[in-house]
């Protein structure tokens, strides 16, 4: 009965990416690691440690050192920008696909028309620039909170329209466009015209609903993220599946990812709640694969709270001894990222880093992984784990991973 766990601290990254230069001049210089513990210098995080986080980092910053005993590496963003979306379907074997980026302007046309075309009623409202407005009770625009041009957003009123026609809006949208996401999602509100109100032009190119304004997060809240080019049969959880092997994701990668097959614990943020649960799934008899997201880091580094982000670091850090305490002989622990967030470089988007790739299995012997080419090695190592057939992306490492006594790896 064997464990492979992923715990992915979100936007916890090592430092800027090579291309960072040509393609994020914002992101230059960024570390969102070195930098949180330059300013807590006594920061001490004894698991990450002890699992190689210095030696991931490539530096020697406040009081930690690097670890004789750490099986580490860190692995580069396949993926364009740095995207949480993206990044967890990398990690689950998929091949990123370069999306376009473009207001929704570009495409209105094609979107109205194809919504009409399937029974929707479609006006257009706005004076200059335009969004939809569908049955009276959805707007679909440009996503205002990510980066601008890669995303748009389907924001409605569950009040007045059910979540699955809300998602089926989504599907339309999603076959006519190929920017990198389209988020379908709404909440209980007490008049559509919230969302009417919330109504904000970026740039004088972009035109959207801001979500948080418009009250869509507050009662009831309901979300489903469709990606450019994923196809989940040749993911990590689909492979699995037929191999008979169990997938769990909990946190906001159960919101993200498809497991049609597995265990998904969604709509969580706090993060002791994840961690619980994860330990509780750990313990939990047969053959698993458990992929965990913390999510608040991410958001203490979008608000640029570095004490924040510090304190999810310790409550994360103390959950992982406790992981590492409840795992047997033979399983298998990784605490990546899935890209960066520095919460000091001065903006508060994600930012486009590589992140650290610790490993850590009873008796393990140490070992160096190198600079991975993408998060995907770490999909194809579950999948080699539990010797599964391959996903579509990725290079698995677990012939690196060996024993200090008798014992052998999995199989």
């Amino acid at each position: 009965m064997s464990k492979f766990v992923v715990v992915v601290i979100d936007s916890f990254g090592v430092g800027a990416m090579d291309d960072v230069p040509q393609v994020r001049p914002q992101d230059i210089g960024a570390n969102t690691c070195g930098h949180i513990l330059q300013h807590f210098p006594r920061l001490r995080l004894p698991v990450l440690e002890k699992l190689g986080l210095m030696n991931a980092l490539g530096q020697d910053v406040g009081v930690m050192k690097p670890s004789a005993s750490a099986v580490y590496g860190t692995a580069a963003l396949q993926h364009e920008g740095g995207d949480t979306f993206m990044g967890h379907q990398e990690i689950l074997g998929t091949l990123p696909k370069a999306p376009l980026r473009m207001p929704f302007s570009a495409v209105i046309d094609d979107v109205e028309q194809a919504l009409i075309a399937d029974g929707w009623q479609v006006e257009r409202r706005g004076e200059g620039l335009q969004f939809l407005w569908v049955n009276q009770a959805v707007a679909i625009g440009d996503n205002l909170e990510a980066d601008l041009g890669q995303v748009f957003n389907i924001s409605a009123n569950l009040t007045d329209i059910s979540f699955e026609e809300v998602r089926t809006i989504g599907e339309i949208v999603r076959r006519q466009v190929q920017v990198g996401r389209v988020i379908a999602f709404g909440g209980l509100l007490e008049s559509s015209q919230q969302i009417l109100d919330a109504v904000e032009e970026k740039q004088g190119v972009y035109i959207g609903i801001n979500a948080p304004r418009s009250g869509v997060y507050n009662n009831g809240f309901q979300v489903v993220h469709m990606g450019y080019g994923v196809d989940a049969s040749v993911q990590v959880p689909q492979k699995l599946h037929e191999a008979g092997i169990k997938t769990v994701l909990v946190g906001k990668v159960a919101d993200i990812a498809i497991n049609p097959h597995g265990v998904s614990y969604q709509n969580l943020v706090d993060s002791q709640r994840i961690l619980d649960i994860t330990l509780d799934e750990v313990c939990q008899p047969g053959d698993a694969f458990i992929c965990t997201n913390i999510q608040e880091t991410d958001l203490a580094g979008h608000a640029q709270d570095v004490a924040r982000y510090a304190d999810r670091l310790q409550l994360v850090d103390g959950h992982l001894e406790r992981l590492m305490e409840a795992m047997q002989l033979g399983d298998c622990l990784v605490v990546m990222a899935d890209h960066g967030n520095d919460p000091t470089i001065g903006h508060s988007k994600h930012t486009r880093e590589n992140v650290p790739l610790l490993v850590w299995q009873p008796g393990i012997a140490p070992a160096q992984l190198g600079a991975r080419k993408t998060l995907s090695d770490v999909g194809a190592t579950v999948c080699d784990f539990f010797h599964a057939a391959a996903p579509q992306n990725g290079t698995s490492f677990l012939s690196s991973l060996h024993m200090t006594d008798n014992g052998g790896h999995h199989g």
